[in-house]
């Protein structure tokens, strides 16, 4: 299946979850885009011990999602 996940927020724990959400989605074989739109643009802000996104945006990079923005 593939799915489409529009990403909106500034907020640091809704970006990594999202991210987060997409490799799951990968992992059970779908095809997964991530679209950043205005402030998630800048995806690895916030990112902290507590919500590491730039790992997941590694992970999820690494494992044929697409990041598009």
């Amino acid at each position: 299946m593939q799915i489409l996940i529009i990403l909106s927020s500034s907020d640091p724990e809704i970006k990594w979850n999202a991210v987060r959400f997409g490799n799951v989605l990968l992992g059970e074989g779908d095809d997964v885009t991530i679209f950043l739109n205005g402030p998630a643009v800048d995806l690895a802000a916030g990112d902290s011990a507590t919500f590491p996104i730039a790992e997941q945006a590694k992970l999820f990079s690494l494992s044929e999602g697409v990041l598009a923005a």
